[in-house]
């Protein structure tokens, strides 16, 4: 395995955990200017419709892996910008 790799391990973890927060709280905010409610339906709460569940399923799994992929890529850039070697 390539040194660059074992180094950029703990980078990209610490990258994964930022990205996990920042989607996070893009999707609260999202959430709130959808429908105006400060919580997301869980798929077991019974006053809330199929509707509502599978968009707020939906909305936060696309807010989620675009928030990874524009993260983890960053990261890999500003890696190879320092270390002129590309991670991945």
């Amino acid at each position: 395995m390539n040194v660059s790799r074992i180094a950029y391990k703990p980078v990209g973890m610490a990258l994964g955990a930022a990205s996990g927060m920042l989607a996070g709280a893009a999707f609260k905010q999202t959430w709130k200017i959808i429908e105006g409610e400060g919580d997301a339906p869980d798929a077991t709460d019974e006053h809330r419709s199929w509707q509502q569940i599978l968009l707020a399923a939906a909305l936060q799994g696309a807010i989620f892996a675009v928030v990874k992929a524009a993260v983890d890529r960053s990261g890999a850039v500003a890696t190879r910008r320092l270390t002129g070697v590309w991670p991945g």
